[in-house]
């Protein structure tokens, strides 16, 4: 077949040619961040629960999207998934454009942003599924790690790109400023990928005479580490959604700075600290990245200072920052070469889920008890994840 896997390139060079269309992706996940919740709830004027929910209906999407994502990576190859995943971060960025237009039909603008947010779940889904599988195809088994970490690099480097820029352009005069010009180039970026990827040459499925495995025997096979992994996403989830909110409560500038430091110290750590996965076991890496987060989320409950927020932001990022390919590669090894897609799909459902979830009790927290009881609270989940983590040492199979 012909793949990249016969190139003499390096596994590192290998794996970047791909990832960028992750990065893309992942770009136009960020650049809504610092605006959205802030136009559902000012301009629109819906409460702070349903901005929370606006974003957490992405992260529905991405859940209701994987096993269709695993199956398809599993079965015609990673390439057509990627491509459908870019066409639908172009939908979305078309829809989120229009919405942006409809400042003074709230109830119609609402409804095209949550239509925008079900196309850019179903790319998240699809594009880092098959970006992932399609690089564990190309430098092997055996660089697992080295394709999930790669992965996560682009995914939240691309959050902490996005995020500035969406800001920026977030200030341009009317009618081409807010989400006009931010639905935009989130249409732009992924036409460029599509653009792009008809130059690369896809990537066989594993062939296999077995008969793949059941989505729900996946989810069994993956069901504590995924459970450490939702507890973690919490404190994710506090940030995406809420942080700039609790800027905007305080009345301070700068919070698409905050989200900018959270992407650069998780991409920093990934890149750096990566390596401690191999040498100290994924379950010891989870647990430490696990305490780390809960530390910055109280820092930023219990400080209500812009120098907290900022320092709480970057803790929480480090903490996250190796969270899911620490538990990811024993994850995705547990079920077999041909099952990969399947397994990281059923493994990646946790943070959908918990993501989703925390715009259904986040928000209602905010409202009930304010501001620092939800990042209190995100950083208790983050506890509990340390002691799921620790209870996988028992297990025989943890490394």
């Amino acid at each position: 077949m012909a793949t990249a896997q016969t190139s003499a390139a390096s596994p590192i060079r290998k794996v970047l040619s791909v990832v960028l269309f992750n990065l893309l992706v992942y770009i136009v996940i960020g650049m809504p961040n610092a605006v959205l919740a802030i136009f559902v709830h000012t301009t629109l004027g819906y409460s702070t629960t349903l901005a929370g929910l606006t974003f957490a209906l992405q992260y529905l999407a991405t859940f209701a999207a994987r096993s269709s994502a695993g199956r398809l990576v599993d079965r015609i190859g990673p390439k057509p998934v990627v491509i459908g995943g870019l066409l639908s971060c172009v939908c979305s960025g078309l829809l989120l454009g229009g919405a942006g237009l409809l400042p003074y039909a709230p109830s119609a603008s609402l409804a095209i942003i949550l239509l925008s947010r079900l196309f850019l779940g179903w790319a998240e889904s699809w594009t880092a599924t098959g970006v992932i599988i399609w690089n564990i195809h190309r430098v092997g088994a055996e660089n697992t790690a080295l394709a999930i970490s790669w992965n996560g690099i682009c995914s939240y480097g691309g959050i902490a790109l996005g995020a500035p820029v969406g800001a920026a352009l977030a200030l341009l005069p009317a009618p081409y400023g807010g989400l006009v010009s931010v639905g935009a180039l989130s249409a732009a970026l992924p036409l460029f990928g599509l653009a792009l990827i008809g130059f690369y040459h896809g990537a066989q499925p594993h062939p296999s005479t077995e008969t793949p495995i059941a989505f729900s025997k996946a989810l069994h096979l993956v069901l504590w580490h995924g459970s450490a992994l939702a507890a973690g996403s919490i404190g994710f989830a506090a940030i995406s959604s809420f942080l700039a909110l609790y800027y905007a409560a305080h009345h301070w500038t700068g919070a698409a700075t905050a989200l900018a430091v959270f992407g650069i110290v998780f991409v920093c750590i990934r890149f750096f600290f990566a390596s401690q996965i191999k040498r100290r076991g994924g379950v010891f890496v989870a647990i430490v990245s696990l305490l780390v987060e809960a530390i910055g989320l109280v820092v930023i409950g219990v400080f209500p200072s812009h120098t907290s927020a900022l320092l709480g932001a970057a803790l929480t990022g480090a903490g996250f920052s190796l969270l899911f390919p620490a538990l990811g590669v024993l994850a995705v090894n547990k079920a077999g070469p041909h099952n990969r897609g399947a397994a990281l799909s059923a493994y990646s459902i946790f943070l959908d889920l918990a993501i989703a979830c925390s715009g259904f009790t986040l928000g209602p927290i905010i409202e009930l008890a304010g501001y620092p009881a939800m990042f209190l609270a995100s950083a208790t989940c983050c506890l509990v994840g340390a002691m799921i983590s620790y209870l996988l040492t028992r297990a025989p199979d943890h490394t």
